[in-house]
């Protein structure tokens, strides 16, 4: 899902924000493409409340699983905002609480191990936050229909609940892909309409010769 939406976007320079080890800009062609992690093996390591790069430098940004797993997201998503150009775009996934992965993180409990301890968002709640920062946002992609089984043989047994989740119920896919583009209304500079008037030029008038009379007297 994420090939697909970032292959045809294009600019200089890209950027992937969190799990380091998955090269999710792969199927991009613009030239300089960076990974951005808090920790491990990364092209630049940092925290994502306060990304290292020039305001309006970015022209994409790609952010696995990294708003749940946060505790100032707002912040991260203020950043994100402030290093993309008008137009940029962000694309961003997210672990669906109203799917079978959701319905698991609340049986079990907020545990360590990934991916049970994060706190999920829905896609329609990171929908509005993204518009408040001025992104137009997509339509959220839905995908991960089957149970979180650990086990490969069950994975493959359930199989067909991928299928069929997409058809019948999309939106309860265990993880969700939202494309925002950022938008920068232009401004147009309007001054008041002030008119000099001109000085009135100084002429000769006809005067009678009555009036001339008078004027002497």
């Amino acid at each position: 899902m994420i090939d697909n939406a970032v292959a045809d976007v294009f600019g200089y320079n890209a950027l992937q924000l969190g799990l380091p080890q998955c090269k999710l800009l792969a199927q991009n062609r613009i030239p300089l493409r960076q990974t951005v992690a808090e920790a491990g093996d990364a092209d630049v390591r940092c925290d994502f409340r306060q990304i290292p790069f020039a305001a309006h430098s970015i022209d994409l940004i790609v952010m696995p699983h990294v708003i749940e797993f946060h505790d100032d997201p707002h912040q991260i998503l203020r950043e994100v905002e402030r290093v993309l150009i008008p137009e940029g775009m962000l694309v961003v996934s997210g672990f669906n609480p109203i799917s079978i992965w959701g319905l698991r993180q609340r049986v079990a409990g907020r545990r360590v191990q990934f991916p049970w301890n994060g706190i999920y968002l829905s896609a329609l709640r990171l929908k509005d936050w993204l518009q408040l920062l001025g992104f137009e946002v997509d339509r959220a992609t839905f995908g991960c229909y089957a149970p979180p089984f650990e086990r490969v043989g069950w994975l493959r047994r359930w199989q067909f609940m991928e299928a069929v989740g997409s058809r019948w119920w999309a939106f309860a896919g265990g993880v969700y892909l939202l494309c925002a583009v950022k938008r920068v209304h232009g401004m147009r500079l309007i001054l008041p309409g002030w008119k000099h008037a001109r000085p009135t030029r100084k002429g000769l008038s006809i005067v009678s010769q009555k009036e001339g009379e008078l004027h002497e007297q």
